[in-house]
């Protein structure tokens, strides 16, 4: 017998809010955290998009994080510890201490291989390029200010040089956990130590469909009885010091374009529209719990997660497959899942990244397989893209909308590549089942149905 999965908790940290409430709010107020790129990046490579989203200065002592969580987690780990504690806090469970000086904690009432951890996420590239940068530049830095000061330079010159080496940071000494740090499992591991989770703790590498699938995957354990409880969604911090993340985006053509406002720059589905808005970065864990359990216990459920499919398009490591049918397909096999007809779907928040080629698949495969019935909007167009925490992000939007039966409007958008119902403005609506899909580089596609809970 398949059991009903619901959603009890969820927690945010991204460009847009350190809480669930101040990043729903936003959304509905249609900001959305454009900035410049860093102003010494140019110094290393010329770029054709110049514009980013950033992750707000985060205060880390209401989460929790101190000091020693900073030095042994890359940021993508931090991140997720951030979002998971607003994740619990909110589902209502309590917490007894296991190990106070390590900080680590157990879900009362409930045994260590009842629940696990399924997180979407990449690596951490930015410990790796930490430590990369020590170790490439320290020694033959302190070597060419050796040099240049045995030339007997003058004054100017020994600046000139100084100058140039001074453009060239990095850390000061190479971290000696940067394999723990950088390991692409480090988010879910660091999940399980922080609540004494002992069921399965995974990792799902898949670039912008990593939050979804993991969602999905966590769906489905609890579903079909593996485990009773799932803390899952997505983290991802792609920083550095260079630029050179960014820089690969912007070569593969896929980020905003330069000569372009701003604030009207990153505009999906639009016709207008050049590309994706990059995100530094982001967070968003949920908890899944079995309803059963979450009733006996009293628990506010968000929401009900309903279906979940995935598949691969098998086609090209960068682009769509022309023909979205393996999209289609997995859009089917999810309402299949969900054991209702696609007429059913209210709302869909899409995976809108604002790409010339995937706008117009998407926008086809959407037609073919829910016509123009559902209400559409991207996430996107406010935040950016925070690659593999953005299907988790955009789970948390969807189960917002489906609770206040009211959604954000897709943002820029002006001059629509389709005649689909796009949510132009925020306004009431009556969502009953809604779909978040996403798509990544690779070719894979994870899509998840959720519905209102009425309490039934």
């Amino acid at each position: 017998m398949r059991r009903r999965v619901v959603v009890t908790g969820m927690g945010v940290v991204c460009a847009l809010g350190e809480s669930v409430e101040e990043f729903w709010r936003k959304c509905l107020a249609g900001y959305s955290p454009v900035s410049t790129i860093p102003e010494h990046w140019p110094l290393y490579a010329d770029y054709t998009s110049r514009i980013w989203s950033v992750l707000p200065e985060i205060d880390f002592d209401k989460f929790d994080i101190r000091r020693v969580d900073l030095l042994k987690y890359d940021m993508s780990s931090i991140l997720g510890l951030c979002a998971a504690k607003q994740a619990v806090e909110q589902s209502g469970w309590r917490l007894d201490p296991v190990d106070k000086k390590n900080q680590t904690y157990a879900l009362r009432g409930l045994g260590p291989d009842q629940a696990g951890v399924f997180i979407g996420t990449s690596f951490g590239v930015s410990s790796l390029l930490e430590a990369h940068a020590n170790q490439v530049l320290s020694r033959p830095k302190q070597a060419l200010r050796s040099v240049a000061e045995g030339l007997q330079l003058d004054a100017d010159g020994l600046t000139a040089i100084n100058s140039i080496l001074d453009t060239l940071p990095h850390a000061p000494k190479y971290h000696p956990l940067t394999v723990a740090k950088l390991m692409p499992n480090a988010v879910s591991a660091s999940l399980g130590i922080r609540y004494s989770i002992k069921g399965p703790a995974n990792t799902l590498a898949m670039a912008c469909a990593a939050g979804t699938a993991a969602l999905g995957h966590a769906f489905r354990s609890i579903r079909d009885g593996y485990v009773d409880l799932a803390m899952a969604g997505g983290s991802e911090y792609w920083n550095d010091n260079y630029g050179g993340i960014f820089r690969a985006f912007d070569l593969a053509k896929t980020l905003v374009g330069r000569d372009l406002d701003p604030a009207a720059a990153n505009r999906p589905f639009d016709k207008d529209r050049s590309g994706f808005l990059f995100s530094q970065g982001g967070a968003a864990i949920l908890i899944l719990e079995e309803l059963e359990m979450a009733r006996q216990r009293g628990a506010d459920i968000l929401a009900e997660v309903t279906g979940f499919a995935e598949t691969f398009d098998a086609y090209n490591m960068m682009s769509l497959a022309p023909d979205g049918g393996q999209i289609e397909r997995m859009l089917s096999n999810a309402l299949k899942d969900a054991n209702i007809e696609a007429s059913r779907i209210d709302y869909i928040n899409a995976h809108g990244t604002g790409t010339v080629l995937n706008d117009e698949i998407e926008c086809d495969v959407i037609e073919r397989v829910f016509g123009r019935k559902p209400k559409i909007n991207s996430s996107k167009s406010l935040l950016g893209h925070t690659i593999g925490a953005s299907g988790a992000l955009e789970a948390v939007v969807t189960v917002q909308s489906l609770r206040d039966q009211t959604t954000h409007a897709c943002k820029n958008l002006v001059n629509p590549v389709s005649d689909l119902n796009f949510v132009r403005d925020v306004a009431p609506g009556e969502f009953e089942y809604a779909c978040t899909h996403s798509f990544a580089f690779g070719g894979h596609n994870a899509g998840l149905i959720l519905r209102r809970y009425r309490g039934e």
